[in-house]
């Protein structure tokens, strides 16, 4: 039990020995939280123990082995397909060279106008940079996912655009039947930045199966942890040949890997695009393979969890924020809380808010504040050139906090009492419907 508990029961214990009336808590004990709110998944004892015999060999590159059974990369990337069901896959060093790669490798020239969320993490506008292309923003809605309304209109606007990036931002999807319609009507190929929704579902079926091509991460906040790595992952042939060899599967290479094409399709690919060298090293897909097999029974944990809080802080603060909505069809990993302030609420009084919970040991990110990586405004690099007022309206008020699995149930009761008597303290006595 967190000291804090302990302190509240010793002053409900002390106000009945001495009597309500004979004192008054002018200054009642706030609720502090002492974990760590960034505590990572750590890795099972079955990823160290492969990582370690790995080392011992010294055989960490994925291609120094004698054949592709014999690679821990390739035996992870089957293991990463045997649970998204997906065709192919390709182990890289993070979630943005997959990015990268799966523009690239889908036909992206450069100068070509790649629609992706306003609200993102600024890794997927850097990736289309870094691709060559360059970003429309398309508004995000109070859901947190990519507006439709706005897809449609951004569709007509930009007559020659040819990809719609879509991004499961926190493993949030928007309604992906209606996003791919308006794709397939423009003559647009449709990507999924899935770095967030390892485990996340569309009508039965893992995320990722509506575009052409999709990425998932393995960086360290992500369903699965190895500091870095990424994946690439589509049903597409020729998508699959040319990331491998963009990763870096020069001359025969391609013949240690179990899930990419045959030699057919690859032809003189080889000679032909240039190798980056993003490739996955053995110590990555090493730590990375033991946890896909839980994926299923943490997402059950977050979810529980997330219910309990999601419940909690509607129950006393609904007045004041609101719990973005799932879109229907979707079956969620809640591995994160976000929820929207009540734009009632003053830029000073949500600045209070979060200094309050900081000072309380509960740190809260507001995706709209001027430093946050997820706020268009900082993406100088690649700026937005149309005005994109609903995602700045909804990101002014949009909170961010992590569910650490390694928290105990209890540390989430002390959570909401965090950010409720936080937002107490911000608004003082002002009155809200």
């Amino acid at each position: 039990m967190a000291a804090t508990s302990f302190t509240k029961i010793a002053l409900v214990a002390l106000f009945a020995a001495t009597g309500a009336n004979a004192m008054v808590l002018t200054n009642p004990t706030r609720t502090t939280i002492s974990r760590d709110i960034k505590t990572p998944d750590p890795v099972p004892q079955a990823g160290i123990d492969e990582a370690v015999e790995l080392m011992k060999t010294g055989r960490m590159y994925r291609y120094n082995v004698k054949d592709a059974a014999s690679s821990v990369v390739s035996k992870c990337e089957q293991e990463v397909i045997d649970y998204t069901g997906h065709k192919y896959c390709v182990a890289l060093n993070s979630c943005g060279s997959a990015i990268m790669l799966m523009m690239k490798c889908s036909g992206l020239q450069p100068g070509d106008e790649v629609l992706s969320n306003a609200f993102t993490f600024g890794a997927v506008p850097s990736a289309i940079e870094h691709a060559g292309g360059k970003a429309v923003y398309v508004e995000s809605d109070y859901n947190h996912c990519m507006d439709i309304d706005d897809l449609e209109k951004k569709l007509v606007e930009y007559p020659n655009c040819k990809f719609c990036l879509i991004s499961h931002m926190r493993g949030k999807l928007a309604d992906m039947d209606k996003v791919k319609d308006a794709c397939d009507r423009h003559g647009v190929t449709l990507l999924e930045d899935c770095a967030h929704s390892l485990g996340v579902e569309w009508k039965g079926q893992h995320s990722g199966h509506v575009g052409k091509v999709a990425a998932i991460s393995s960086q360290s906040y992500k369903m699965i942890n190895s500091g870095e790595g990424g994946f690439l992952i589509t049903d597409d042939a020729e998508v699959a040949a040319k990331c491998a060899v963009y990763a870096g599967a020069y001359e025969g290479l391609s013949s240690k890997h179990m899930t990419v094409p045959g030699p057919e399709v690859f032809g003189d690919l080889p000679t032909q695009i240039p190798n980056y060298s993003v490739r996955m090293s053995g110590l990555a897909a090493a730590v990375i393979r033991p946890q896909l097999k839980t994926l299923d029974e943490r997402r059950e944990k977050y979810n529980k969890r997330y219910a309990f809080v999601t419940e909690k802080l509607v129950e006393r603060k609904g007045n004041l924020l609101s719990i973005p909505v799932n879109t229907p069809g979707m079956t969620p990993v809640h591995d994160s809380l976000q929820f929207n302030l009540s734009h009632d609420i003053t830029d000073e009084q949500v600045q209070k808010f979060l200094d309050e919970c900081a000072t309380h040991g509960l740190p809260v990110e507001l995706f709209g504040h001027k430093s946050n990586a997820r706020n268009f405004v900082n993406w100088n690099f690649a700026p937005a050139e149309d005005p994109l007022p609903l995602t700045a309206k909804m990101l002014s008020r949009a909170c961010d906090v992590r569910l650490p699995l390694m928290w105990d149930d209890e540390d989430f009761v002390d959570m909401v009492d965090v950010l409720c008597e936080s937002l107490d303290a911000a608004i003082g006595d002002a009155d809200f419907e």
